[in-house]
């Protein structure tokens, strides 16, 4: 039996409709409260309601569980967000009980730049987390991933939501060279996925990005392209920016971009291009042929 968690989040809900397709038998931790729209209808699912810090309810989530697929994540809530009750209180949690049921397997996905040492506290968050996992006596895979964008994402819908109500002109953190390396979701799922069967992601920390290295700018353009909004990008300091970023996001409800926006473009995210090849034998694909979904998204 698969546990997964963060299974109504973006990655968490493409991983749990490719185990539905595959026929795995998984159980989807389900927290009270959660938007549970981005779930499948099949009646055969199975559920476990219960927040990660109410003990009894995790050990009743993992009865029977050998695999946990960890995507829990509070990004989206930005500056409301909890890095450390959910990163290192709710993790410890799940991975000492984890241990105590017998539970033969753990992935979690973290970013590209996680250290428990980093000045940027997302970064240091999930650094902190992975230090938890690879202590915990679990047999462990854990997945530095790149940006990851597809339909439904925080990152490319965003980011082409700012450039829709931008009135010209879009501000830039720098010079905007900052670079990323964006995964498109279905790739890295597939990832996860085969690693179940790889003996060689066991106890592992694996880095994995797409097929190219692109600056922040080239990113903002091309999705500019893509809607057909023609955009003037003016640089900014980054610092001013990341204070902008935050009175705004505090102050307009859904506001498209947060306070980890800058954590995440403060330095180059990026690995070795044949991370995905190398890693899982897959040729992962180029953003420029994978966003057509950012118009019919900005019309809902």
């Amino acid at each position: 039996m698969i546990l997964v968690t963060g299974g109504t989040g973006f990655i968490g809900g493409y991983l749990i409709r490719h185990l539905d397709r595959l026929g795995k038998p998984y159980r989807l931790f389900l927290q009270p409260g959660i938007d549970q729209t981005n779930l499948p209808r099949q009646a055969e699912m199975q559920v476990a309601l219960s927040s990660l810090g109410d003990e009894r309810g995790v050990r009743s989530a993992l009865q029977g569980v050998d695999v946990i697929y960890h995507l829990v994540g509070v990004e989206r809530a930005g500056v409301k967000a909890d890095l450390m009750e959910t990163e290192v209180n709710h993790l410890t949690r799940l991975t000492s009980l984890a241990v105590q049921a017998g539970v033969r397997r753990f992935f979690y996905l973290s970013h590209l730049g996680a250290d428990k040492s980093s000045a940027y506290g997302l970064m240091r968050a999930k650094g902190i987390a992975e230090s938890i996992i690879r202590k915990s006596g679990l047999n462990y895979t854990i997945i530095r991933s790149s940006m990851v964008y597809g339909e439904g994402d925080n990152f490319t819908i965003n980011l082409a939501r700012l450039i829709k109500i931008s009135p010209g002109v879009v501000l830039v953190p720098g010079d905007g060279s900052t670079l990323v390396q964006p995964l498109w979701v279905e790739d890295l799922v597939t990832s996860l996925i085969w690693a179940l069967e790889m003996p060689a992601t066991e106890n592992a920390i694996i880095e994995v990005g797409g097929p190219e290295h692109l600056s922040f700018l080239d990113v903002l353009k091309m999705i500019g392209t893509q809607l057909k909004r023609k955009k003037r990008y003016v640089e900014f300091s980054p610092v001013q920016l990341s204070f902008l970023t935050q009175f705004l996001e505090s102050r307009i409800k859904g506001f498209p971009t947060t306070v980890f926006w800058m954590d995440y473009l403060a330095e180059n995210r990026t690995c070795d291009l044949d991370s995905m090849p190398r890693n899982f034998g897959i040729n992962p694909a180029r953003m420029k042929h994978k966003i057509d979904y950012l118009n019919s998204a900005l019309r809902r």
